[in-house]
């Protein structure tokens, strides 16, 4: 059991780290500092739009399926 517990600590210390990489490259991609060595030339905000128009277009599968990855998130 401790050792469950100590990899899901790493899994939610790495998902921390990846939501906190996004949300860098989201400023980064709205202040206009593009091009950056080591990542390749993405728009972060491009791809997270057209996620949610996605999930939007789905109508209401699209509202409990952001439902089901909020209370995922907050779980924790």
């Amino acid at each position: 059991m401790d050792m469950l517990k100590k990899i899901k600590s790493w899994a939610a210390t790495l998902a921390e780290v990846g939501v906190s990489i996004a949300a860098l490259m989201i400023v980064l991609d709205v202040l206009g500092i593009g091009s950056i060595p080591f990542i390749p030339v993405t728009s972060v905000v491009a791809n997270v739009s057209a996620m949610l128009a996605t999930l939007g277009a789905q109508g209401i599968m699209g509202l409990v399926a952001i439902w089901i990855l909020w209370n995922i998130w907050e779980r924790k």
